[in-house]
């Protein structure tokens, strides 16, 4: 668009609409792109305030000639939630349920509302809304109408077209459009002039009929439902402002019976001859997207199928009638929650092949009859090996919906030309089956240019007709379901660099290659969920603080993709808007476990500070909280004159601002002995030497060290209370994660290294390190080796351990005091994402430390919390789950924080002192 054009238009767009209108490379970067292959830039992102915002900008694009894509959650996965025009963000503000009725089953909605905000609302009636995409936790009702989103549940409740009443829409050009109005003339003589087509062109017996518009629903004997047709039409007709829905009763009851089979294959075969039973799911998957802990839940099989069912006796009776090699019925809630999980995350673990290779959507999601579903797979799987492809089916058995992931090579001209055929040879197998090209994502671009080969010529030229009616400029969402661009073209990893990027980290997991760790990111945006309880992750703390996808890591990711595009974003590692949006990002390392596909927002941050501030000068708080190692141990010596100085406000407030320290924070006091001061003055550590198996090494981390040499002291008592050996590391030793988390890494990788040439005797010896805190043993595990690349540094790596994983290894016989105390506090955010706490919630129930600790990050993060202008933010972050769980805490309970950073905003946020747990287990000794 020209210059002047496009001053025109912002100018009109801020004139006219009250919500916000972004014109910038950073609004602009964050929506070039969906959960699909897809990338197309647009003009201007507006959030309209309300329905009037959204006839307001209606009209000023359409003065100007500009097409509008309306976008929900963004993870459509077929690219139709992209767009070259403006887009319509829904999610800023118009995200209310106006009213719910109990009585009528129904509510009614703004598009922007996130379906897991009505289904608490419903939920407190005992009602719920059918349709349950695995997004449901950041997928908008708008959205889903827009794809006619379906979910797990449409075996029992259909799909979202199953349960749209009416809605509310503005067209392109400007007429209200409300479908509990008596059906507009000419869309009725469009339809009575082609009864026969439409009541033949259509295939049977086919619940998940996702694709094309469904001009069948405007049939006189299917009461002429506007509101239906318009489902799933992709923001290609009309704009919708407000929408009444459909609710159905919650069963009280749910139990899950998991069915093992011998092939995914077999799996589907039955899945169809289970329906009589009155499932209220039937999902299958096969065991190359299940791995770790998550397998130990499953019963014996190669595929499963998860079916939910509403009674106990119900779940029963089904598993004794199913021929299955394996099963296991759940009626514990939790449970049911880690073993769906499994199945909601496969649209992310799918994006890796058990090779490691990458895969893309792009036949993500087509449908068969269920009695045909065994079939088709079968020859499915023929057809990917006649291409050398792999991909691992999954998804929605029991209405014959398959989703899968293939490792199309996307990158170079030749695999984007296998691509193309297999599409259009796996579009010729799913019609030969009888099915559907979309059984619930919606055409997109991805598979609208091969509708012809479903619906034939006649009924696609009819698609156009009715488009035509109701959008005859063609403003709405071009490109998608009439006139489509070709499913090969706008791909989004044609404007990536050819070559690898220049970078620090190793990247092992993406062969080393910057760009291929940012393709990462596919966009199912799990990093979104807001949740409303305590949770189970900690991604993304920003994010739920700010409700701003630039501070999600999806919206990061994409940031940094447009970085490496430079079309957008042009400002290289320089990009001010990719500094912008990282600097909210807490490094808490969350992303690395919670998101699906592993994207590691902590080492893309730490690599782009390092780029940015190359021969740069770098911000205050980088070099003093950053060198925090060093300024620490510099001033030891005279830590009590350090102390007094600080608790001077106006000393402590000079000193802070010149470190680039937030005003509100108090800065922590050192210790006037350090933990390993201590360690010296009780004896000369005894050198390396016999009984290897009964020696650890306790590492003096800067903060257990510095500020905690309480947390060490218990931990020498506790570990030799279990008859282990503790010894100190040769000489000064340091992970490097002040240096890290700044992004200094030239500087982390010469601490690293001699930390490395100290530690080989260790190693070598094969004792294990014990680190006491978490974000020291995380980094050591992970950055350690990521950075330098050695065989040296994997192999300390692999020797770290967390305090109760060595008690559990070294010292398996061990009985630890018992306590019998109710606990309350948070899992360290690196040791949820890096080390695991199972060994700890084991530690814990032995000692009798009785209840659970709450997830998510503290908020402080390391120098995160201390650094000016973070403040506000780091505040939420501990309100979020944190502190609610502290303060629900009956009188009596131990506050449990292994972490200094946690045990910091602790104190200065609710005046509480959190312990570590060797400190608890010390008390018990």
């Amino acid at each position: 668009m020209a210059d002047d054009l496009r001053h025109a238009l912002r100018r009109d767009l801020e004139r006219a609409v009250r919500g916000e209108v972004s014109f910038d490379a950073q609004s602009r970067a964050l929506t070039t792109m969906d959960a699909s292959n897809y990338r197309r830039v647009p003009v201007a992102v507006v959030a309209p305030y309300d329905a009037d915002d959204v006839a307001a900008a209606l009209a000023v694009c359409r003065s100007h000639g500009v097409p509008v894509v309306p976008r929900g959650g963004g993870t459509s996965i077929a690219g139709q939630a992209t767009g070259t025009g403006v887009v319509l963000d829904f999610t800023r503000h118009m995200h209310r349920i106006v009213s719910l009725s109990p009585e009528a089953l129904t509510a009614r909605v703004q598009p922007g509302v996130v379906l897991d905000d009505l289904r608490r609302a419903a939920a407190a009636h005992g009602l719920t809304f059918g349709p349950d995409p695995s997004t449901h936790s950041r997928c908008t009702l708008g959205g889903m109408i827009g794809n006619n989103a379906c979910g797990a549940h449409s075996v029992a409740w259909g799909t979202t077209a199953d349960n749209v009443r009416a809605l509310e829409c503005l067209t392109y050009g400007g007429e209200p459009l409300r479908t509990a109005e008596p059906l507009r003339t000419d869309l009725r003589e469009l339809v009575d002039g082609h009864l026969a087509l439409l009541r033949t062109g259509y295939p049977q017996q086919l619940p998940r009929r996702i694709s094309g518009y469904a001009l069948d629903a405007l049939l006189p004997e299917r009461g002429r439902d506007l509101a239906r047709a318009l489902t799933g039409s992709e923001g290609t007709l009309a704009v919708i402002t407000e929408a009444e829905v459909r609710l159905v009763p919650a069963p009280p009851v749910r139990v899950l019976v998991v069915l093992g089979y011998p092939d995914e294959g077999a799996a589907a075969d039955a899945a169809n001859g289970l329906l009589p039973y009155g499932p209220l799911t039937v999902e299958g998957m096969a065991a190359d997207l299940v791995g770790g802990e998550a397998a130990e839940l499953l019963p014996r099989g190669g595929a499963w199928l998860f079916i939910e069912m509403p009674g106990t006796g119900e779940a029963e009776a089904l598993r004794r009638l199913a021929d299955a090699v394996g099963s296991v019925v759940v009626t514990d809630p939790v449970a049911q929650r880690a073993l769906w999980r499994i199945r909601e995350e496969a649209a992310g673990t799918a994006t890796r092949t058990p090779g490691g290779a990458e895969a893309w959507p792009g036949w993500e999601d087509c449908a068969v009859p269920p009695a045909r579903l065994g079939a088709y797979l079968r020859d499915f799987r023929s057809l990917l090996r006649e291409y050398g492809l792999h991909g691992t089916p999954y998804g929605h058995f029991g209405d014959g919906c398959i989703h899968v992931r293939i490792d199309f090579d996307l990158l170079g001209a030749a695999g984007v030309a296998r691509f193309r055929r297999f599409s259009e040879d796996v579009a010729d197998l799913v019609v030969a089956h009888g099915g559907s090209l979309s059984g619930e994502h919606g055409d997109g671009q991805a598979r609208a240019e091969l509708l012809p080969r479903m619906y034939g010529e006649e009924l696609v030229a009819l698609f156009g007709r009715f488009k035509d009616a109701l959008d005859p400029a063609g403003g709405l969402n071009p490109g998608m379901l009439v006139r489509p661009a070709p499913l090969d073209g706008n791909l989004r990893f044609a404007v990536l660099p050819r070559r690898p990027v220049d970078v620090a980290f190793g990247y092992p997991q993406d062969g080393g290659d910057f760009s291929a760790a940012v393709r990462r990111c596919v966009g199912v945006a799990k990093c979104r969920d807001t949740g409303g309880g305590p949770g189970e992750g900690v991604m993304c703390p920003s994010y739920r603080a700010t409700r701003e996808e630039r501070h999600s890591t999806r919206g990061r990711a994409r940031l940094l993709h447009e970085m490496l595009a430079g079309e957008v974003v042009t400002g290289g590692w320089r990009s001010p808007e990719v500094a912008d949006a990282l600097d909210l990002c807490l490094s808490c390392k969350g992303c690395r476990t919670d998101c699906p596909v592993g994207v590691d927002m902590a080492t893309y941050k730490a690599e782009f500070l390092h780029h940015h501030y190359r021969r740069r000068p770098r911000p205050a708080s980088h070099y003093l909280m950053g060198g925090l190692p060093t300024w620490l141990r510099a001033a030891a010596p005279a830590a009590g004159t350090v102390n007094a100085l600080a608790r001077v406000r106006p000393l402590a407030a000079l000193a802070g601002r010149a470190a680039g320290v937030a005003p509100e924070r108090e800065l922590p006091l050192l210790a006037e002995e350090s933990f390993v001061r201590w360690w010296r003055r009780q004896e000369e550590p005894p050198a390396p030497g016999a009984d290897a198996g009964a020696t650890v090494v306790l590492w003096p981390d800067t903060f257990t060290d510095r500020f905690s040499p309480e947390v060490g002291r218990a931990a020498v008592r506790v570990l030799q209370a279990a008859g282990l050996r503790v010894v100190l590391p040769p000489g000064r030793v340091c992970c490097g994660l002040t240096w890290v988390s700044t992004g200094r890494l030239d500087r982390a990788r010469r601490v690293m290294r001699r930390t490395v040439r100290r530690m080989a005797p260790v190693v070598a010896a094969g004792r294990p390190v014990v680190v006491l805190e978490p974000s020291c043993a995380a980094a050591l595990r992970t950055d350690l080796p990521e950075l330098l690349g050695t065989d040296e540094a994997a192999a300390l790596a692999g020797s770290v351990r967390t305090f109760a994983q060595v008690l559990e290894e070294a010292a398996p016989g061990w009985t630890p005091p018992r306590l019998d105390r109710a606990v309350t506090g948070q899992t360290h955010c690196h040791q949820h994402a890096v080390l695991g706490d199972a060994a700890e919630r084991r530690l814990r129930a032995r000692a009798g430390l009785n209840g659970s600790l709450a997830s998510g990050c503290c908020g402080l993060a390391g120098n995160f919390g201390f650094e000016r202008g973070h403040y506000e933010v780091s505040v939420a972050c501990a309100e979020d789950r944190l502190l609610p769980a502290v303060r629900a805490a009956r009188p009596g309970t131990a506050v449990l924080a292994d972490g200094f950073s946690c045990r910091t905003q602790l104190a200065q946020l609710a005046g509480v002192r959190a312990r570590h747990l060797a400190e608890l287990l010390a008390d018990g000794l």
